[in-house]
């Protein structure tokens, strides 16, 4: 087996062990979101989706805000503006940096793990979401990072 198809395994198998069962009114109950601050209009994904206290966010990458594109800077540029376009999904949504209880960071280079956590941590204070990390091979629009999160209100 190829390392692409190995990584995909291990991905569905942590994803399938990452799902609660919802119940038919927690389905019925779901809020598909956009408030338009990030991603540009006409793309094929909700920025988030509620069910009931929780708040899940499609990946972000390092996109300048209304655009696909990505942030001058690197790793580091893109980081930080992954976490800015984070933050403005979670406040546009009534949420907080305050309130992530799990990111999934992807990274184009595993290698840069140090370089990614340098920014990373500056958004946070001692109160740090779980974490899974995996490096990727190839990212949507180029990105050298994506981060997906969940968000629980408090």
């Amino acid at each position: 087996m190829n390392k692409t198809y190995n990584i995909l395994i291990i991905f569905m198998m942590f994803i399938g062990s990452m799902a609660t069962p919802l119940s038919a009114d927690d389905a019925a109950s779901a809020e598909y979101l956009n408030s338009g601050k990030v991603f540009p209009a006409g793309l094929p994904l909700s920025e988030a989706v509620r069910v009931g206290d929780t708040l899940y966010l499609s990946g972000q990458v390092g996109i300048v805000p209304g655009t696909m594109n990505l942030a001058p800077g690197g790793l580091e540029g893109e980081t930080r503006q992954t976490m800015e376009n984070i933050k403005t999904t979670l406040e546009a949504h009534g949420y907080s940096m305050n309130d992530l209880v799990k990111c999934l960071v992807m990274l184009a280079d595993i290698s840069q793990w140090a370089t990614f956590n340098e920014v990373y941590k500056t958004w946070f204070d001692e109160r740090y979401p779980a974490r899974s990390a995996f490096g990727a091979n190839g990212l949507a629009i180029g990105a050298q990072v994506e981060v997906e999160c969940i968000a629980v209100r408090s």
